[in-house]
């Protein structure tokens, strides 16, 4: 959206939303362009609850890329960031040698001024690069306009960040190519596919994990011998399998794909040499609840599935919502009056849409000078 006042070429603001996988992306066999070993799969969640949110802006009067996340200036050189930025303005320069009477070529050759904010820990585990990065592609597609798939671009500054690009239930494909262009992501149904199901977030740590992603899965990738037999024997079978159990609405099968996958991604961290450990004691007691209930009851009711961290993503159906939260009240009661119900903050989410355009210019984190606004 142009703005003429300060010399603001361009600005726009979009929010984009986490994802959880469940059948998991861990390993690259190109670690500069993101590449996987393996195909993956991963729910879009709502962003009613969890989202990042971004603005940026093109100035003539700025003099240099500048990046704020969450309220501090961040390095704009990070390479991640570089290959996003270098990318869609590849793009934008193509549509203008191309001759594209639509485009705006006036903020081109202007300095952006990019501001972001996550609403969740944003190194818990909960795949906060994944909207971090889907965000900052979305809104940088946006200022420059470019209309093209960019699950690409948003792979190369985190690789989940590729099914951030995309609502409902979606896979990124592993491609096979050197140069990555059929490494993309998919949407497999839309988010109103599947309305019953639901997902709870129990946050049981929000401490920065010990262990990145990036420097983890390149560990396991040297040394973890049960990682190379997951990508190539299990996970393309798993895949058909839950791509078939989320069209036909198959909780059950669903379920059990997302909790063994969760185990055997967790099983690989322990075969890595020195062992990663992102579970804790309280990760290992929510999971013997899960399997404690579904014994219960003869049936599959309920899923778990966590990622680099200890943190548990519950599935289940809106039915069984209810009581499995008390539940859980009752095994993991507040360790404080602080108003909690339970020993851990308790999010329900719907699976929701890919990234979204705020139209709303008061809602932009910059100001009319494209520098952050000041917070009260």
């Amino acid at each position: 959206m142009p703005e003429g006042s300060m010399g603001i070429s361009n600005i726009a603001t979009c929010t984009a939303p986490v994802n959880i996988a469940v059948i998991k992306y861990w390993g690259k066999r190109n670690e500069e362009l993101i590449l996987p070993i393996n195909s993956s799969l991963s729910v879009t969640l709502h962003q009613d609850q969890l989202k990042t949110t971004t603005t940026i802006a093109t100035s003539r009067s700025f003099q240099e890329d500048r990046i704020w996340l969450n309220g501090k200036e961040e390095d704009i050189n990070h390479p991640r960031l570089q290959s996003c930025l270098r990318e869609i303005r590849r793009l934008a320069r193509k549509r203008r040698s191309d001759g594209d009477p639509g485009l705006d070529s006036t903020g081109l050759s202007h300095k952006v001024h990019i501001c972001s904010v996550n609403n969740f820990p944003t190194a818990a585990g909960l795949a906060s690069s994944a909207a971090g990065f889907a965000c900052l592609v979305h809104t940088l597609a946006r200022v420059f306009g470019i209309e093209a798939e960019l699950s690409a671009i948003a792979r190369q500054g985190s690789g989940s960040a590729c099914r951030s690009m995309y609502g409902g239930f979606v896979q990124w494909i592993m491609g096979h190519q050197d140069d990555g262009k059929d490494s993309l992501a998919q949407q497999v149904e839309p988010e109103t596919h599947w309305p019953e199901l639901r997902i709870l977030v129990l946050v049981a740590s929000a401490e920065r994990k010990p262990i990145g992603s990036t420097s983890g899965m390149h560990t396991s990738v040297e040394t973890s011998c049960l990682l190379k037999h997951r990508a190539e024997a299990v996970v393309p079978v798993r895949m058909d399998g839950m791509i078939e159990a989320v069209q036909r609405k198959d909780f059950p099968a669903f379920a059990e794909l997302t909790m063994k996958d969760s185990n055997q991604f967790h099983a690989t961290c322990l075969d890595t040499y020195p062992p990663i450990f992102y579970l804790n004691n309280v990760s290992h007691q929510i999971i013997n609840l899960v399997h404690q209930y579904n014994n219960y009851y003869g049936e599959t009711r309920v899923a778990y599935t966590f990622d680099a961290g200890p943190n548990a993503v519950i599935f289940t159906l809106q039915e069984h919502v209810s009581e499995f939260i008390q539940v859980v009240r009752h095994f993991f009661p507040p360790e404080t009056n602080d108003g909690h119900d339970f020993m851990f903050p308790c999010v329900v989410l719907k699976a929701g849409p890919g990234p979204c355009v705020v139209d709303d210019p008061t809602q932009h984190l910059l100001g009319t000078d494209g520098w952050p606004k000041k917070t009260e």
